[in-house]
């Protein structure tokens, strides 16, 4: 069934929700006027949820042996975390009992390679390589393989193909798929390639997974025509060796998504169905980040549920934030509801999210009542939360409030950065308070953290607007010397400060000056006569657009593992 508060034409404030009292709704949605607009305060939020009770797992086990196995190998494993090292705990156990349970070390691995802590796999491998009384097989060669294919340590992964042809294991379609995802997870993609193409030529056959790791080793390396090719020639059903299945159908929309080309994601989704291919929630996922339009994303939503697809916690996240940069509030909040009452629970991104969407309409109650429901949840808000919570404040705006909690969060134990002061910089530049401006600006000089080119700009239209013309061409000169040279947003700022015919014949001369300098030829990315410097944090006030990071999370855990 498809959700009522997903649909665009659908405000919470209309829904038929009968009051359980004055001012509060079914779902805890209470309506209180705020500066002449409705607001809303989120009280269902702090309503405890069955995911988030702690229960108490039942075991049985099948006799008292298995009851002193389990617990030795839970004292293990916690020993193993405890300390960060494996082989450590593994050699004292040995010199302590003299032998080590091959069904421990096993279940080790196992849980190891199911948690992906890929170092701790390696490093209890790596070890059993040296021991005599473990019988080290073509499958732990395999498995360690795998390991550094997973880290993209195609130094070790090459070591480890080399040590398996000495022992008279011939290389195969699994081992030549875990080098190749070695040299791609490594940034080698030349390498990656000339392994698939290779195997395409003379073998092994490439499986699914092969096929899988090669596309998404080409999208993450911005190689987008190669991929194409190879999705494309799997789409001829005459020379193909196997039909494209759904992850890579799922890789290729997330391609075009990546590369801006929402036409052909659309054909590739369309293409699912002609071809049966099976639509899953990362399917929807994918078309979702396309869209900055809340109704578009909603109608994305609602086809996803048409389709009896479970929504995830990233479907949550981009409706939540669609409604947020549209400024519905409401709707963000409900939306949030209804993932917890569907008992997905919520990641510590999904609360920023819900935050960042207060934070920008200066709701301050509402993103308080957000910041401690993640405590209660037993998420640790981080300097992200901190940060969106300080904006909340600015644009309320209460700067008073904002200094207030910006000590809070040096208290708490979190270093401010660069966004941290450019959200306080923001905020006096909004009051056109240019003493605090200042004042913000050399604290964080004093912090060691480097200016970026937002904060430049804010500085520049701060001055700019309070009439000193001069001081704005003076910040916008300071960026060329911060090694940040102006963009397009700070040429704009520049010519609009411009009031004289002086002063726009300045502006324009500056702003083509910068034109000609960013088209000089340029080595590594860099103006070849300019020193080279780090890159910086662009310090956006929206930290949270891009959802690329989820989707490949996502796609990550639907990707098998060689084994």
């Amino acid at each position: 069934m498809c959700s009522l508060i997903s649909k665009s034409h659908c405000h919470v404030g209309q829904l038929p929700l009968p009051p359980l009292h004055p001012g509060k709704s079914e779902y805890g949605i209470a309506k209180v006027k705020m500066s002449g607009r409705m607001g809303v305060v989120c009280m269902g939020m702090l309503t405890p949820r069955k995911f988030m009770q702690r229960r108490k797992k039942m075991e049985v086990f099948k006799d008292d042996a298995d009851e002193a196995d389990q617990k030795n190998w839970r004292r293990v494993m916690n020993e193993i975390d405890e300390a960060g090292s494996a082989v450590s705990v593994l050699s004292s156990e040995k010199i302590k009992n003299r032998t080590i349970p091959k069904d421990l070390v096993i279940g080790t691995l196992i849980r190891f390679k199911q948690l992906k802590r890929w170092n701790l796999v390696i490093e209890i491998l790596e070890w059993l390589r040296t021991q005599n009384w473990w019988d080290f097989s073509k499958m732990d060669f395999v498995m360690l393989l795998t390991a550094y294919g997973k880290l993209g340590d195609f130094n070790g992964a090459e070591k480890v193909l080399s040590l398996m042809n000495k022992k008279g294991h011939p290389p195969n379609v699994v081992s030549h798929t875990a080098l190749m995802e070695a040299y791609g997870k490594g940034g080698r993609i030349n390498n990656a390639e000339a392994i698939f193409r290779r195997m395409q030529r003379s073998g092994p056959e490439p499986s699914a997974l092969t096929y899988q790791i090669i596309l998404k080793t080409f999208v993450q390396g911005d190689k987008f025509k190669e991929a194409e090719e190879v999705f494309h020639n799997l789409l001829n059903d005459e020379k193909s060796p196997l039909k494209p299945d759904q992850k890579m159908f799922n890789m290729m929309i997330y391609m075009y998504k990546k590369a801006g080309s929402y036409e052909k994601a659309r054909k590739t989704f369309a293409l699912m169905a002609e071809r049966g291919i099976e639509q899953s929630t990362v399917t929807y996922n994918s078309l979702m980040s396309f869209e900055t339009n809340y109704k578009e994303v909603s109608n994305i939503y609602d086809q996803m549920q048409r389709a009896d697809l479970r929504p995830d916690v990233v479907s949550y996240a981009l409706l939540i934030n669609a409604y947020g940069k549209a400024r519905r509030e409401e709707e963000a909040l409900a939306v949030f509801e209804e993932m917890l009452d569907a008992g997905v629970r919520p990641t510590r991104k999904a609360y920023n999210i819900l935050l960042d969407a207060f934070s920008i309409s200066g709701m301050v109650e509402q993103a308080r009542t957000v910041f401690k429901s993640m405590r209660r949840d037993r998420y640790m808000p981080d300097l992200c939360s901190y940060t969106t919570m300080l904006s909340a404040y600015v644009n309320a705006p209460d700067m008073e409030g904002a200094e207030q909690f910006f000590k809070r969060l040096i208290q708490d134990g979190f270093e401010p950065n660069v966004v941290t002061y450019g959200t306080l910089i923001k905020g006096y530049a909004k009051i056109n308070d240019l003493r605090k401006v200042m004042e913000k600006y050399k604290e964080m000089l004093k912090r060691g953290i480097k200016a970026n080119q937002t904060i430049l700009t804010t500085i520049m239209d701060a001055y700019g607007k309070n009439g000193d013309f001069d001081n704005a061409v003076h910040w916008y000169k300071e960026m060329e010397c911060c090694g940040v040279p102006p963009d397009q947003k700070a040429k704009n700022v520049l010519l609009s400060l411009a009031k004289t015919d002086e002063e726009r014949k300045e502006a324009n001369e500056l702003a083509m000056h910068s034109n000609e300098k960013n088209n000089l030829p340029k080595v590594n990315g860099v103006v070849g006569f300019v020193e080279e410097e780090d890159d910086d944090d662009d310090g956006e006030e929206d930290n949270y657009e891009s959802f690329d990071a989820q989707l490949a999370r996502a796609y990550d855990e639907q990707s098998g593992v060689i084994s």
